[in-house]
């Protein structure tokens, strides 16, 4: 220490023996900043990630959707089931879809309303249950004697312009609309009805168009939901029933009663529907969106092919193990049933300017051979 001036200086003593130089200080020091830096780097990471896993929830949208089918029908795991995995799947799980049976919570005639007033975001109904408020699903929910075959329905719908007419009238409901499938609808009957005359005094379970078609046959058809289906057969409050083909009266046990099976398929058509609240969609991002309506258009035509595939196992199942017996009605009485079905395509034709497009759509149809693009919409998909 030597002062300079009146002002002490300190002078570093210089020490040979020293076990650390000024280089290792150094050395030491840096260490000890880049261990801070990676630790802090560290920490930030793992709020990031704590960060992402809370946004990931919070962006996690929720829907609910009741569907019209009990929960022991097929089509509920087949369809609903499928469906509400897929979108989550589809979505990497940002739209989570809570999903009830029917009557869970709202009657399933009631469901058309439930999805319009956004009390449910998405539904499953049945095309044969809003035929007042959209009168196009009287040739939706199958017209009577149809189609022979669900390609031909598909071709109707997909390529002929009909799923985009249905689309149109639903969006005037503020709702978008996507067909879950097309199938043929069959009766399981207690009485067997082996020619045209038979259907008259039948009680019959129906619903939508084709109750009024079977009752134009001298049947006695009352609408009926699925879920009182079964003890109305075994009741005897009705002879036989409609719910999907074999597949569906075996799902539903009528088999255990209805030892009948009659063909041929009193029509073949979009009964079930998937409706989505337009204002519950908009509000999803863009690219959710898309991914919804790509789904649903996939689904379509899977659950077309799976149904046409296990409705004919089914056939032979039931054939086997239940003692159920197919009838096939001949040529004239299938005449009979197309004579019938004809006047009623006039009357659904005069209820609604769309109806009448849609009915003339058919019989164009029906007047050209478009065998060969059918064919080819089957082997595409």
């Amino acid at each position: 220490m030597f002062p300079k001036g009146g002002v002490f200086f300190f002078s570093h003593p210089k020490t040979t023996d020293s076990p650390y130089t000024h280089k290792e200080d150094d050395m030491r020091g840096k260490s000890f900043i880049i261990g801070t830096l990676v630790l802090l780097l560290v920490c930030v990471g793992a709020l990031n990630i704590g960060a992402g896993k809370a946004d990931a929830a919070e962006k996690a949208i929720k829907w609910k959707m009741q569907t019209h089918w009990p929960a022991s029908s097929p089509s509920f795991a087949a369809s609903a089931q499928v469906l509400v995995k897929t979108l989550k799947e589809n979505t990497n799980g940002r739209l989570e879809i809570e999903l009830f049976p029917a009557d869970a919570l709202v009657p399933s005639k009631e469901l058309f309303n439930a999805v319009k007033r956004g009390m449910m975001e998405i539904v499953i109904t049945s095309s044969a249950y809003p035929r007042d408020q959209v009168p196009l699903m009287d040739v939706c929910s199958g017209l009577p004697m149809n189609f022979d075959s669900p390609w031909e329905a598909a071709y109707f719908h997909k390529e002929m312009g009909f799923d985009k007419m249905v689309s149109d009238a639903f969006a005037q409901h503020g709702l978008y609309y996507w067909p879950d499938k097309v199938y043929p609808t069959e009766l399981s009957l207690k009485k067997p009805v082996r020619k045209f005359e038979d259907f008259k005094g039948l009680k019959l379970r129906s619903s939508g168009i084709l109750q009024v078609y079977l009752t134009s046959l001298g049947a006695a058809a009352m609408m009926l939901p699925g879920s009182e289906i079964y003890a109305a057969l075994t009741s005897g409050v009705v002879d036989g029933a409609h719910w999907g083909a074999v597949q569906g009266s075996n799902s539903m046990g009528f088999y255990e009663v209805s030892k009948f099976h009659l063909r041929p398929a009193l029509n073949v058509a979009a009964t079930d529907i998937v409706l989505i609240n337009m204002k519950a969609m908009g509000a999803l991002p863009a690219d959710i969106q898309q991914i919804v309506r790509k789904t649903l258009e996939e689904h379509f035509w899977e659950r077309t092919k799976e149904y046409e595939i296990l409705e004919a196992n089914a056939m032979t199942k039931v054939q086997k193990e239940k003692g159920v017996e197919l009838i096939q009605l001949g040529q004239e009485d299938v005449k009979k049933m197309e004579a019938a079905a004809m006047a009623l395509w006039d009357d659904v034709a005069k209820r609604h300017p769309d109806n009448a497009k849609a009915v003339q759509m058919l019989k164009d149809f029906h007047a050209s051979d478009k065998s060969s693009e059918v064919k080819k919409l089957k082997d595409s998909h």
